[in-house]
């Protein structure tokens, strides 16, 4: 947990080498989902997506209910481009036992679809993400600039 911890500071102060060290090391010590993600998510600052999905997916099989994997390989592949691939993980990610911060995989899906125009279906993630983070700046600006439409 230390080691993970470490590599999770250095990773937010910017030193990518050190927080993929400190992951290494943690991963040696003990395998965890937190480990691989985090490692992945260190790659993911390199634009080194596709070695973020592996990290992701070696997450998942250590951990399949930790759910910051399933969500990290949809926003990477909506960065390659592969939207259409994306919308089943954020879905996975919003299933699993274990998340926190809850929201994102909901917040992830309502950019997608309001990226690709569906703003009612944008809307629906947008509130359903505002239920688990009521003051969420992102889906409270789309909501007021993208009312749902009642029937």
């Amino acid at each position: 947990m230390e080691l993970w911890e470490e590599g999770t500071e250095r990773l937010l102060d910017g030193d990518l080498e050190g927080a993929v060290s400190a992951y290494n090391a943690s991963l040696n010590v003990h395998p965890t989902a937190e480990a691989y993600t985090y490692r992945g998510w260190a790659y993911s600052f390199e634009k080194r997506y596709e070695d973020a999905i592996e990290e992701c997916r070696q997450a998942i099989a250590t951990d399949p209910e930790f759910g910051n994997p399933y969500n990290d390989i949809g926003s990477y592949l909506v960065a390659l481009g592969r939207e259409g691939e994306a919308v089943e993980w954020f879905e996975r990610a919003k299933g699993a036992e274990r998340y926190e911060p809850r929201h994102f995989p909901y917040l992830n899906l309502g950019k997608l679809y309001a990226m690709k125009g569906l703003y009612d279906l944008a809307a629906i993630e947008f509130e359903e993400a505002l239920l688990f983070n009521p003051d969420d700046p992102v889906a409270t600006e789309f909501l007021r600039e993208h009312p749902p439409q009642v029937n």
